[in-house]
């Protein structure tokens, strides 16, 4: 394997939110580990000052903190300068901004390489993934890249569902999947030997960390990586097993989540994005023969056991 690059700088955008946190986290071990020079984060006067405790750590571990607006060209060419790796975790509703940060870092001489947000669901397994409603911007992003970034390079990490998500306890419908640990009861989706492909938010971080220093096999490409496969059953033995107890459990056929699915659009509820990954994910949208874990050096991620532990910790 290609010795490892050291990078000049990296900055996060989105840092603050679900996953960039975790993604954060894990480039301060890089920052302290002499893989790259600088680490920054671009976020708003809102964030700095509503999780001004979170930025003070961030500020007290080396970090350098760019205050302003995405929609203030000024504010992120300024947050740009002398860095060489933009690494973007916007949530959802913010994916198309990743449009004119494209823009600019391609006008902007010092960036070589840019990671979208693109952790969680593979957007182009299925043929027909170019339909599914929560895709589309993600999709724009692509296109956009394909068709008019030239100089920098790019690099997806795919990562599946997050885990910690995935075995938390139902919020809305449950019949779209939890685990209630109090109650000792699961819904799973599927069958009990449906396979689903997870990764916690810890190595999420571990594995944007690894792209980074890895180049060579990031360049160009969409990363399938994950923390463990595991089917149904599983999964279901694994939160008995830890919790010293026999669950009630039942599942959910992709059948029924379609249906669930269609009355939530039809409803105008927000919750039927969610849905519609889950179908996916139940469809099999999360399976890959190979994973690139190994060829950007790791081999040691969070496994069933280690997810499941957190997930009753959680609802502790």
């Amino acid at each position: 394997m290609a010795a490892a690059k050291t990078e000049e700088g990296v900055l996060v955008i989105g840092a603050t939110g679900l996953i960039g946190v975790f993604i954060t986290r894990a480039l301060i071990g890089s920052l302290k580990a002499g893989e790259f020079k600088r680490l920054g984060v671009f976020t708003s006067q809102k964030t700095v000052t509503e999780k001004a405790d979170l930025i003070e750590d961030w500020k007290s571990n080396g970090l350098e903190i760019f205050v302003g607006s995405l929609d203030d060209e000024k504010d992120v060419l300024a947050a740009y300068e002398g860095f060489d790796t933009i690494v973007s975790a916007l949530g959802r509703g913010a994916l198309e901004k990743q449009i004119p940060l494209l823009r600019l870092a391609e006008a902007t001489p010092s960036i070589t390489r840019f990671f979208p947000s693109e952790y969680g669901t593979d957007i182009e397994y299925f043929p027909e993934s170019v339909h599914e409603k929560p895709h589309q911007n993600k999709l724009k992003v692509r296109a956009y890249i394909r068709e008019s970034v030239k100089r920098v390079q790019h690099s997806y990490l795919v990562t599946g569902p997050f885990a910690d998500g995935y075995l938390s306890k139902p919020r809305v419908e449950p019949r779209v999947g939890g685990f209630d640990v109090k109650g000792k009861k699961a819904w799973l989706l599927g069958t009990p030997e449906g396979k689903i492909s997870l990764t916690t938010n810890e190595d999420v971080g571990k594995l944007l960390a690894a792209a980074i220093r890895h180049p060579e096999v990031a360049q160009g490409k969409a990363l399938k990586v994950n923390s463990f496969t595991a089917i149904q059953a599983e999964i279901l033995t694994e939160f008995e097993r830890q919790t010293g107890a026999k669950w009630e459990s039942e599942y959910t056929s992709v059948e029924v989540l379609q249906k669930i699915e269609q009355v939530a659009y039809d409803a105008g509820h927000p919750f039927a994005v969610g849905v519609t990954l889950r179908r996916i994910w139940t469809q099999g949208g999360t399976l890959y023969e190979k994973r690139d874990n190994e060829d950007m050096g790791v081999t040691d991620t969070d496994t069933l056991e280690v997810a499941v532990r957190r997930a009753i910790a959680e609802q502790s």
